[in-house]
């Protein structure tokens, strides 16, 4: 998998809502049960129980967004003879709002790095492009089409659903249609990181290709099992078809200034 460092595709403007999506990212992140209660000293099995409890309140779950119904049981914080306790739920929950939550939720570190990376580099194109108010509709609406297009190929799943990536993936497919020649350096893993300056619509493009071939369980570790591939393949192509009105007039990318690895580049942020 390469990894995306920069982009040479400046932008006009501050990219204040790409800036505020991570702040609040990594803001909800550090207060989850699971970090605070790893800095409090909690115990393992309380860290667990608290964060199951949190994520069955406030992540989206297929189930629910199928069906609009709770479970009788979930998760309550509280530990019982070695595991969480059960219970009914002691709070009301909109399994629509739930799929908004959810993207400023993630599992861990490296989930939360990776996607704020992504985000970073190419979402402050996108919403130069659109503006901020339009991109931050665009946004949370690739969002919900890939939290839900994931529900609708999993209607019995009852794992929760949580992290940006759905989102985040719009915004890549959006990129690809409006700046698919746009340049990319990238680290390539070959023995040491190799930098190379790619254009989009390769980096993009094996970047989708990869998710495709994992959502149909082609290629997928026993420890990647859990990641909601298929989300990201349905955010990817909604980004596509929501920016695909504005492609005729996107401008080029301008041309490029100052220095970078011995040539003429101006990163993207």
């Amino acid at each position: 998998m390469v990894i995306p460092v920069h982009d040479v595709n400046p932008t006009r403007r501050t990219p204040t809502v790409t800036y505020a999506l991570i702040a609040a990212n990594v803001l909800v992140f550090w207060f989850m049960p699971g970090l605070a209660g790893s800095v409090a000293g909690d115990s393992a099995l309380t860290q667990t129980c608290n964060l199951h409890a949190f994520l069955a309140h406030w992540a989206a779950v297929p189930q629910e967004l199928i069906s609009g119904q709770l479970p009788r049981l979930v998760p309550t914080g509280a530990t019982r003879a070695g595991g969480c306790a059960l219970g009914p739920p002691g709070y009301e929950k909109s399994p629509e709002l739930s799929v908004f939550t959810a993207m400023f939720l993630h599992g861990g570190w490296l989930h939360l790095l990776g996607n704020m990376l992504f985000l970073l580099i190419f979402g402050n194109n996108i919403e130069d492009r659109m503006g901020h108010v339009r991109f931050a509709l665009f946004y949370v609406a690739c969002g919900y089409a890939a939290s839900y297009g994931f529900a609708l190929l999993n209607a019995d799943s009852t794992d929760p659903l949580i992290g940006a990536s759905g989102a985040i993936a719009g915004v890549l497919g959006a990129y690809l249609v409006l700046y698919p020649k746009a340049r990319v350096w990238v680290l390539v893993p070959f023995l040491v990181f190799l930098p190379l300056r790619l254009p989009a619509w390769m980096v993009l493009g094996f970047w989708f290709g990869l998710q495709a071939v994992y959502s149909s369980g082609e290629g997928v570790s026993e420890g990647a099992g859990t990641v909601a591939y298929a989300a990201h393949v349905v955010g990817f192509l909604a980004g596509m078809l929501l920016a695909w009105p504005l492609k005729p007039g996107t401008p080029p990318p301008p041309e490029p200034r100052g220095l970078l690895f011995g040539r003429r580049a101006r990163p993207g942020w």
